[in-house]
């Protein structure tokens, strides 16, 4: 059977959705990990990757299903969430690849001013308090500030700017990396759906 046919094609799909129930089981592990163990005390990211995570793993679920099964129903369905999740990545990855200083910063104080368990674990892991400014009379999770004076504490816009634009690329790099296995991925399934299983009567067409 060269490949190209109905076995490769079959074994390329499996393959990449058992990737994708990989990726989704690290996200679902990571995020219990660093809640475990305090790492992160927001609920909020923490539910977000889990949900990430689950949503990955029942889209990798329905596609492995549909390429054992050749089920033309589940792969058509398939195809359609999974180009879906290919046009929001796509868009997400190019944003942040393309933002600028201004922009990274905006971004960066508007997520801050939304949660005060993500600015206790900004503060608490890089040892700095507030975003761009901080009250030595207030209160802050970092080692610093029970310093007395807790003046030599750094705000943490000043060290968070000098990392934000590599983590950005970053997070834009694999965004697009594995925005294109799903497009591969819409592919197989579009080209699997087309091709006759060898194994079944030959005037059908499953």
């Amino acid at each position: 059977m060269v490949c190209g046919g109905f076995v490769c094609t079959k074994n390329g799909l499996c393959a990449l959705n058992i990737l994708y129930v990989m990726v989704s089981l690290l996200l679902v592990g990571v995020a219990a990990w660093g809640k475990w163990f305090g790492l992160v005390s927001s609920i909020r990211v923490v539910a977000g990757v889990i949900c990430v995570g689950i949503f990955l793993f029942m889209v990798a679920f329905v596609g492995l299903c549909g390429a054992l099964k050749h089920h033309q129903v589940l792969l058509f369905f398939y195809m359609i969430i999974l180009f879906t999740v290919f046009v929001v990545q796509f868009s997400v990855s190019c944003a942040c690849l393309s933002l600028n200083k201004d922009q990274q910063n905006n971004l960066l104080e508007v997520g801050w001013n939304k949660s005060e368990s993500t600015q206790m674990d900004v503060e608490k892991t890089l040892d700095c308090c507030g975003y761009s400014s901080f009250d030595p009379n207030g209160t802050c999770a970092a080692r610093c500030f029970n310093n007395n004076p807790p003046v030599t504490c750094k705000t943490c816009a000043s060290i968070i700017q000098q990392y934000a634009g590599e983590v950005l690329r970053f997070v834009g790099g694999i965004g697009l990396f594995f925005s294109f296995t799903e497009i591969v991925g819409v592919w197989l399934a579009h080209k699997y759906r087309n091709i006759k299983d060898p194994r079944s009567n030959p005037g059908a067409f499953l």
